[in-house]
C-alpha cells in the first residue's frame, strides 16, 4: 500500500513541476494566432510526458539502491 501511494505522490509532483517549469516557454512562437485551446492541451500533454518521464527515472533510481 505504501509502494503505490509513493508510486502516485511521485508521479503527482513531477507532473506539477513540470507544468510549472513548461509554463515558462513561449508557445506563441510555435502556435498560430488563434489556437490557444491546442496550445493549452499542448502545454497539458508535454507536462504529462515529462512528468512521467521523470517520475518514471526517480523511481528506478530508488528501485536501483
Amino acid at each position: 500500500m505504501v509502494e503505490e501511494v509513493t508510486r502516485f505522490v511521485t508521479y503527482l509532483l513531477c507532473f506539477a513541476l513540470s507544468f510549472y517549469a513548461l509554463s515558462s516557454v513561449d508557445y506563441n512562437r510555435f502556435i498560430r494566432l488563434g489556437k490557444t485551446t491546442q496550445a493549452q492541451v499542448l502545454h497539458v500533454l508535454l507536462s504529462l510526458a515529462l512528468g512521467y518521464l521523470v517520475a518514471s527515472f526517480l523511481l528506478q533510481m530508488k528501485l536501483s539502491l
